[in-house]
């Protein structure tokens, strides 16, 4: 009989407590938050679902690979092992390493990218978005129609949409679009993945035109089992065959290894073009280091060498996405709106559905991350109207599940606290805004919470 529960491929040996604080406790460290869970100190937390970004728990063999690494500023062993690493997977003739993504994505718009450009994407991500627009260029969003729809099942929302895509290159001039990206998966879109189909399409555009296609591969291997288990003609390779033939159809990426990389810190650019490759790294030497650290560590390229490899590995993806999946099928079974179907890294609550008494300008995102943790201790993070603003085509809360870091009791705790809060939505109220920085301001924004209105 086959098993039906999924269960974590690994064993714990070391733990880190966690703290519980009282509603008390809460409710003083959110005001002098200004409402916003940035704010608030990490040992307050009880369950830590902002992101998963550099929140995941490293291996045996990480470990013992951070053990070697060779913290030569120069030529180190372990920049060659975290190269020869990357290329087995990805490909590309060039590798950069880089502190992290928004390192790579600001080194990459400010070689090919001028003022008066513009650059597609699915969904652009705050940084991504962000480090474009720095430069004068014009960050674009082109999803396909469904992913602005929470509750309609699609195998792969993440999509971009491929007619607009060439509409807005015949309308914009090929002259004025640098690059293409596809940000996999689509993080902003609800982490909903890009099938192998639509990468084809969008690259078959770029060849068209001759404009570089880039991808965004921060959650690479998780696109990629996505493509093995729900686009026909893939069941029967390995994840890391078809995340090698992703790779195949762009010119370069950009990558925070703290996502799929399995690391704490670390990210890298990569291009097949020998010019760009060259500006690249006389940038990165500005501002980051030297071509064979850039930025790391010998220890943190050791990790992420072995990371990327251990992302790829079947019986972890398939508990990784099983794992995101149980959160989403329980709190959606209790009534809680949310986007569909589950993404692989994070479940996303539909906050407009959530709290549908209370309008964008009072940011309902903002309002029900703040009583998740009010309720339970718990940290997510808003993704709609304070993060994108004007480009918010929802109002989310993303809960970001940490990879081989919590517990099935932790998740099932999680959901009671969600249904708790569902249960006296009517009760929740919005807020104001008090200080916005002028660059993603969802980091250091400040709120004050609205009262109700007396009758």
């Amino acid at each position: 009989m086959p098993v039906k529960t999924i269960i974590e491929p690994f064993r714990i040996k070391s733990v880190e407590p966690i703290r519980s604080t009282t509603r008390v406790e809460r409710e003083r460290l959110i005001e002098a938050a200004g409402c916003n869970l940035f704010a608030v100190p990490a040992d307050a937390i009880l369950i830590d679902l902002l992101t998963d970004s550099g929140t995941g728990a490293m291996s045996t063999a990480q470990w013992a690979a951070v053990m070697r690494g060779d913290e030569s500023y120069a030529g180190s062993p372990s920049f060659t092992r975290f190269r020869e690493s990357v290329q087995a997977i990805f490909g590309f003739r060039h590798v950069i390493p880089t502190h992290q993504g928004r390192a790579a994505e600001r080194i990459l718009f400010s070689v090919m990218c001028k003022r008066g450009d513009v650059v597609p994407n699915n969904t652009h991500f705050d940084t991504t978005r962000a480090n474009c627009e720095f430069v004068g260029a014009e960050a674009v969003d082109l999803p396909i129609a469904e992913a602005a729809e929470p509750e309609h099942i699609l195998p792969f929302k993440g999509n971009m949409d491929v007619a607009r895509l060439e509409q807005l290159i015949e309308k914009t001039g090929r002259e004025r679009v640098p690059l293409v990206m596809l940000t996999v998966t689509n993080n902003s879109g609800g982490g909903q993945p890009v099938s192998m189909e639509n990468i084809r399409a969008v690259k078959a555009v770029c060849r068209k035109h001759r404009i570089p296609l880039y991808l965004d591969a921060c959650r690479f291997a998780e696109n990629a089992y996505f493509i093995k288990t729900r686009e026909p003609g893939h069941a029967d390779r390995s994840p890391r065959e078809i995340a090698q033939e992703m790779f195949s159809y762009a010119d370069g990426c950009t990558m925070s290894a703290k996502k799929d990389g399995l690391a704490n810190i670390g990210g890298f650019l990569c291009t097949n073009d020998d010019s760009l490759a060259r500006q690249e790294e006389n940038l990165l030497i500005l501002t980051e280091g030297f071509p064979t650290y850039g930025g790391l560590a010998g220890r943190d390229l050791e990790a992420i060498a072995v990371g990327l490899n251990e992302a790829l590995e079947e019986d972890y993806l398939n508990y990784r996405i099983a794992s995101t999946a149980y959160l989403g099928g329980h709190i959606a079974r209790g009534g809680v709106p949310i986007v569909q179907p589950p993404g692989g890294h994070a479940i996303y609550i539909d906050a407009r559905a959530f709290l549908p008494h209370i309008p964008r300008e009072q940011f309902p995102g903002v309002a029900l991350a703040v009583e998740l943790y009010l309720e339970g201790g718990i940290r997510s993070c808003e993704i709609g109207t304070l993060m994108l603003g004007e480009h918010a085509k929802m109002d989310l809360v993303r809960l970001a599940i940490p990879r081989r870091t919590y517990t099935q009791s932790h998740i099932d705790y999680v959901v009671e606290i969600i249904l708790e809060v569902f249960s006296r939505r009517e009760r929740i109220r919005g807020l104001e805004i008090t200080y916005e920085a002028p660059f993603l301001r969802h980091f250091t924004a400040r709120f004050r919470r609205l009262v109700a209105k007396s009758a």
